[in-house]
């Protein structure tokens, strides 16, 4: 709603929860994300409206965009209820001719749904189109890429609704906006005109639904890889350079890690995994992607057990619980479920986060967790250091400090955040994801006897004079 505000539209924001509508009306921002306070500042009350009556905005409005979650259901589809009930609402304020365009994620041939829904509850006939115009935001880099999108995607089945849609996004694909004198810089390289897909309704549901999956595949791919990787004593961040490189893979979300989370990619991989299975078709290569998924924290928890012997009575200092870095979200975060985890082993933690602090401190339990003002009094005399989120201010630590409040010299990174040579000319034994433990060199005798040639077997000991060693 901000962004389109951004670009020139008079947006009417209608939520049923007051409490959220008072709150925006006041300036407040509701998630954590880059930009979005500036843009509610700038257009609150001028180009942008708040409203708890869908009948107003409805009648008040051109084209309604259905913005309302989808969450999973108990059966791995995509819960529509919601979707259902906002448009039932909508039909008994359409007067003239609008445009009803689906926003949220959803399965392939929801808008055939949406359509019987608006006629079964009064809707007249010939006076609403339906549109598809699945979203590809990133959260933390949300509103750049709305503005410097990739591609916008419209599916639409008449030619009146695929104008109202060009004509929607024609500050973005005429190059208007950038021309502007105070826009959103981008966060990569800005365009001058952004690339607009027209498709039938239908193909605008899949390619929602596939972008997600094929992104989760090629994560679920390169933890598969570097599984390996650690293995045979290969280093998984050389891997990704050269996997990478190829233009036909290209880098972008091959980071080997503790696995995706968050509110779309497991959602969305079960929702269409679900309308496979209901297409009689059975879609076992995402079967797989979300075992790896899963396997990989489980691999995690078990790094951690190894490095400290035993879990019981530890005291864990966390660095992140985020889902990912840049946002607060903390749905579906392996972080949680890591730190979960831990709990249940008999390991008390120290858990820091930049944002997302106040929503974990709903769900985590509150015996055993101690929520730190920042990393530090989280390492403060604890037995080792976890990275569970790549938020930047986890990647520049001061090493030679997080040193000396350990009480061991532990550090395990679940975001591969730093190079092995880094931690172990600070004096930390470093264990990451798919690449070797770095050992620093006046330490390798503490790691003795068969323990010693067990780590070594398949890990790299970085040497703090030479740079390297087996």
């Amino acid at each position: 709603m901000a962004c389109f505000a951004e670009i020139g539209h008079d947006v009417i924001s209608v939520d049923n929860d007051a409490a959220k509508i008072d709150a925006l009306q006041r300036g407040e921002t509701p998630i954590h994300e880059r930009h979005l306070p500036e843009l509610l500042q700038r257009h609150r009350n001028v180009r942008l409206q708040f409203s708890t009556s869908v009948r107003d905005a409805v009648a008040a409005s051109e084209a309604v965009f259905i913005c309302v979650g989808t969450p999973q259901s108990q059966t791995g589809e995509a819960d529509l209820s919601f979707v259902e009930a906002v448009a039932s609402e909508i039909a008994a304020a359409i007067s003239d001719q609008k445009t009803i365009i689906e926003k949220s994620t959803v399965p392939v041939r929801t808008c055939e749904g949406l359509r019987k829904t608006l006629l079964l509850n009064g809707a007249q006939a010939g006076s609403f189109s339906v549109v598809s115009n699945p979203e590809f935001l990133r959260e933390g880099t949300a509103v750049s890429d709305f503005l410097y999108p990739d591609r916008i995607v419209v599916g639409v089945d008449d030619e009146a609704s695929a104008a109202v849609m060009q004509e929607i996004y024609r500050p973005l694909t005429s190059g208007s906006y950038y021309e502007g004198t105070r826009v959103v810089p981008p966060s990569a390289c800005g365009l001058t005109k952004a690339r607009i897909i027209v498709t039938n309704a239908k193909s605008a549901e899949l390619i929602k639904h596939a972008s997600n999956a094929f992104l989760a595949m090629k994560v679920s791919f390169i933890n598969a890889v570097a599984n390996i990787s650690e293995s045979v004593g290969a280093d998984i961040t050389q891997v990704c350079t050269g996997i990478g490189s190829d233009s036909r893979i290209g880098p972008k979300f091959l980071n080997a890690g503790i696995g995706y989370g968050g509110s779309c990619f497991p959602k969305d991989v079960q929702a269409f995994q679900a309308v496979a299975e209901q297409c009689g078709y059975d879609f076992g290569l995402l079967t797989e992607v979300m075992r790896i998924n899963i396997g990989q924290r489980r691999r995690f928890v078990k790094k951690v057990r190894s490095a400290l012997w035993t879990l019981r009575g530890k005291r864990l200092a966390v660095l992140g619980l985020a889902f990912k870095g840049d946002t607060d979200d903390i749905r579906e975060s392996p972080a949680i479920e890591i730190i979960e985890t831990l709990l249940r082993e008999g390991s008390t933690v120290r858990v820091y986060d930049p944002a997302a602090a106040e929503k974990a401190l709903r769900v985590l339990p509150t015996t055993g967790v101690v929520f730190a003002a920042d990393p530090y009094e989280a390492a403060a005399d604890s037995d080792a250091l976890l990275i569970l989120t790549e938020w930047p201010e986890f990647a520049n630590l001061e090493l030679t400090r997080i040193r000396t409040l350990l009480k061991y010299p532990i550090v395990i990174d679940g975001r591969n955040l730093y190079e092995p040579q880094q931690m172990t000319e600070a004096g930390l034994i470093y264990h990451s994801i798919g690449r070797g433990v770095g050992i620093p060199q006046d330490m390798s005798s503490v790691v003795h006897g068969s323990d010693r040639e067990a780590m070594l077997h398949d890990s790299f000991a970085v040497s703090q004079a030479a740079g390297g060693g087996r």
